[in-house]
């Protein structure tokens, strides 16, 4: 017998993935058919990132297996083809044991990755990189508006890490990268066991959730932890929002008001750039949009358990 259908639900920041992933496993479970959750979150994988990466507490797991959080020291680097590897692995452990896995998290290039498999590109060259990150940052930025207009509209102009990759790509290979995404996505593998959920909110809405949550953040001890943490950050994990602009706090640069103000601004630019990723993954065949509206957790969890169901 076919298995149903798994789903996989992306939203933008502070849009309540975690809370529908649960209730989704906890409805799954009422109908005798166990579930657990794949994380798809590029910093909820460090150990002691918790607060920067709005881990779910035991209480907020109600009891359903996660997986793919604390896999990672925060010292380490963490790719997508790490996370890809691990999640592939979690699926099927989990689909051996008879379960529904449901992948959740706001990472979209590893929710791209999932569905569509993991787009190759070339390896780092250090020397280019190094070149690229010595570069003004006005001229970094425009060189990728010269030479790949798409990728430039797409990466934010505060973004260093993804505009030197988009850089590298093209010095390395002559062809920008938006091109070579183009060529992946017209690759489409056969993706017919996983069934793809899109949360969308509205902007005032979700802007007042993101401020909400920052301050839940600061309140549960952000500073705290980002202080503790701050000799030990590797270079990816230095890069959550929150840690990062505490950490420009920490070193003199801000207040403390102006790093709190910097992380809303840039959690809200953040959502921003993860709508345009959503629009893309619209597209996927079988694709379902969801309009949580209000503060229910869970609110559409029949609605996903029914479209795995009926499949």
């Amino acid at each position: 017998m076919t298995p149903p259908p798994f789903p996989v639900i992306c939203g933008p920041t502070a849009s309540g993935k975690t809370d529908l992933a649960v209730a989704v496993a906890l409805g799954l479970a009422e109908l005798g058919t166990p579930a657990e959750v794949v994380s798809a979150d590029a910093f909820q994988v460090y150990r002691e990132l918790d607060i920067a990466s709005a881990k779910p507490t035991a209480a907020e797991r109600n009891g359903v297996p996660h997986h793919l959080i604390d896999v990672a020291d925060v010292a380490e680097r963490f790719t997508v083809a790490r996370w890809l590897g691990l999640a592939e692995e979690a699926i099927a452990e989990i689909r051996a044991r008879d379960a529904v896995p449901i992948v959740a998290g706001g990472t979209h290039l590893y929710v791209k990755a999932l569905l569509d498999g993991l787009f190759e590109g070339p390896e780092a060259d250090e020397t280019i990189r190094s070149g690229l990150a010595a570069m003004d940052p006005a001229e970094r930025r425009a060189e990728l508006e010269r030479v790949d207009p798409d990728a430039a509209a797409r990466i934010h102009a505060n973004d260093e890490r993804r505009t030197i990759r988009a850089l590298e790509v093209f010095r390395i290979t002559g062809t920008p990268i938006s091109e070579l995404q183009r060529q992946w996505d017209r690759q489409q593998p056969d993706r017919s066991d996983r069934r793809l959920v899109i949360l969308e909110w509205d902007v005032p809405e979700l802007n007042a959730r993101i401020n909400a949550r920052v301050r839940r953040m600061i309140e549960s001890g952000l500073l705290g932890e980002t202080r503790a943490l701050a000799d030990r950050l590797g270079p990816t994990a230095r890069e959550a929002l929150g840690t990062k602009q505490l950490l420009r706090h920490l070193a003199g640069e801000w207040t403390l008001e102006e790093a709190v103000e910097q992380i809303k601004i840039e959690t809200r630019r953040f959502a921003k750039n993860q709508r345009t990723w959503m629009r893309r993954l619209a597209a996927t065949p079988g694709a379902i949009t969801l309009r949580p509206g209000g503060d229910e957790p869970g609110k559409h969890a029949q609605t996903i358990v029914n479209s795995l169901l009926t499949k």
